[in-house]
């Protein structure tokens, strides 16, 4: 056995000696000169982000279950970057982001990716600058931008210089918000402003064993003597539950296959529609599951008031039933999702009963804004299904801001300009159903289950609208109970023991009068028939025929659409 040391290489041994001749094939070769002495330096200039890096810096980013740039790169496309703004000074300058334009899919995306084995991928003016270039240009030539962020933040030898180029990045991308979409992919220990700019994008997705966040675990414990974990401060966990994070996944490859998957669903810019794919999924395919589902719901023992988890509905409106979930880990009380139907994209926004009754909270109606307000800036349609018993109610909520939640929400409703269909699946009560997608806020369309229980309050409604009977019922009660408590007693009965099962006969009583009464709401005013008769309803579908009908109107307003900016430039919501 071999006493040498190996030392580990990432070449392969076997690839033949790369030997760069700079000559015209054919041409005899004579005594090089000027030229050919630069080509060599041009060449070696082109060549220089991926073979000046020592293997012992890929190795350590190997080490930590990390990709280099340029692996990362491979992952997003097999196609050849077009690197642009190679500017690399003497010290390094601008070296540690690799900006440029990649095709995915046949599409131009512009990109950037901090190489962390180049100055921990820090930030200077230099890469600053270029960075800001890149945003620019995609912004003028209306193409997406996927961001691969892996930065130690600013490059503190640089001084106000790395934070200037932090403020350059930072302006650029702020102006194309709302002209291009951008997907921001969170790798590695991102703090300051390695967060602030690729939250600035339109989506954020973060793998697990990474941390981005204001400042880092150390810091806390300087400034406010806490010890935290990283994971535990700004940990996946964390951000997708905040909806800072929009998508949390396994790992790096995970993240940049999401970010193709997501890409997919979205336009270039806003001016344009999002890619439409031909599907062999029939439109006219009956929906059984939706029926079958609705079905053992509602003919349950709890009737009517039984959850069930709406995402299933979505999945069986989809073509093959696929579909793309934004922020999954927050606000579960809704659902908001990319799908194809008919090949076409669509935005759902769905109440889902199966957490908290569907009702809508600060969290649920700051998650539907911002994605109702990116759907409506990109000109994707969208299909709104309902489901609420209303919005929740309490000191909690009220103290956090539920109004102007609630007030953002409905904001981003009455703005939508593209094709937008309601669907009331059950529940369509109060001030929600007044700020969901119905006819007076803008709808295009809307559409009912026979399941519908459309009404100004759930079941107690009565209290108003039955209020001279139930008061003739309460009432009776005193008398009731003292003529039960009478006749015991004159039966043999004990006084207290009288009293007590009169008082539980009459209880009895009550309740079978009051829900004698929930079913006569029920059955006079919580369902669709009213809202069929005033025109607030076009008409109710069947549950096995959602898929056909959704899509045949979809396609009927699409055809009549027009994409175009909105307005001026409309920003996303930060």
């Amino acid at each position: 056995m071999s006493k040498n040391i190996i030392k580990p290489t990432l070449e392969n041994p076997l690839d033949p000696p790369v030997n760069v001749e700079f000559t015209i094939p054919g041409e005899i070769p004579g005594r090089k000169g000027p030229y050919e002495e630069a080509m060599k330096e041009g060449h070696e200039l082109i060549e220089r982000p991926i073979r000046s890096v020592d293997v012992g810096q890929i190795e350590k980013q190997h080490f930590k279950q990390r990709m280099t740039v340029w692996e990362r790169i491979r992952v997003l496309t097999s196609e050849n970057p077009n690197i642009l703004f190679q500017n690399w000074g003497k010290n390094l300058d601008g070296a540690s982001l690799v900006t440029g334009i990649l095709s995915i899919n046949g599409r131009d995306v512009a990109f950037y990716g901090h190489d962390f084995t180049v100055r921990a991928g820090s930030i200077d003016a230099t890469n600053g600058s270029k960075l800001a270039r890149l945003f620019t240009m995609a912004g003028e030539q209306g193409i997406p931008v996927i961001g691969m962020n892996d930065s130690a933040g600013a490059f503190v030898p640089a001084g106000v210089g790395g934070l200037d180029g932090y403020a350059e990045a930072f302006t650029a991308l702020r102006k194309i918000s709302g002209v291009v979409p951008s997907i921001m992919c969170m790798f590695g220990f991102n703090a300051g402003g390695g967060s602030y700019l690729p939250r600035q994008g339109s989506f954020v997705i973060q793998p697990e064993d990474t941390f981005f966040g204001l400042t880092g675990p150390g810091v806390v414990k300087s400034v406010l003597g806490e010890d935290i974990s990283p994971e535990d401060l700004g940990g996946p966990k964390v951000h997708g539950a905040s909806g800072v994070a929009d998508l949390t996944v396994q790992d790096e490859t995970a993240a940049l296959r999401a970010a193709v998957h997501l890409l997919s669903y979205l336009p270039d810019n806003n001016h344009s529609m999002a890619p439409v794919i031909k599907t062999s999924d029939p439109l006219e395919r009956k929906t059984w599951e939706i029926n079958t589902l609705l079905k053992k719901a509602f003919n349950s023992p709890t009737g009517f008031n039984t959850p069930f988890d709406v995402s299933i509905i979505i999945q069986q409106i989809c073509d093959h039933g696929d579909y793309f979930e934004i922020q999954p880990n927050r606000a579960r009380e809704a659902v908001t999702a990319f799908g194809r139907l008919g090949g076409n994209v669509v935005g759902f926004v769905a109440n889902n009963s199966a957490v908290a009754s569907g009702q809508i909270d600060c969290d649920s109606a700051v998650k539907i804004a911002r994605f109702v307000r990116f759907c409506n800036i990109y000109n994707i349609p969208l299909i709104f299904m309902e489901d609420t018993t209303g919005f929740l109610p309490g000191r909690e909520q009220e103290a956090r801001g539920i109004v102007q939640a609630g007030r953002s929400m409905l904001d981003a409703i009455v703005d939508v300009r593209t094709p937008r269909i309601l669907l009331i699946l059950r529940n369509a009560f109060g001030g929600a159903y007044a700020s969901y997608n119905n006819y007076p806020t803008g709808a295009d369309l809307v559409l009912a289950l026979p399941t519908t229980r459309l009404a100004v309050m759930g079941p107690a409604g009565k209290e108003f609208v039955y209020k001279n009977e139930l008061r003739k019922i309460r009432s009776a009660v005193p008398a009731m109970v003292q003529e039960g408590t009478q006749q015991r007693i004159g039966a043999g009965m004990n006084g207290a023991e009288a009293k007590k099962e009169a008082e539980a006969e009459v209880a009895d009583w009550l309740k079978q009068q009051e829900t004698a009464l929930n079913l006569r709401y029920e059955k006079e005013l919580m369902n669709p028939k009213e809202g069929l008769a005033l025109g607030s309803i076009s008409s109710l579908v069947m549950p096995t025929d959602l898929r056909e009908v959704l899509g045949r109107n979809l396609n009927f307003f699409l055809r009549h659409y027009q994409p175009s900016a909105w307005q001026s430039v409309q920003r996303e919501f930060h």
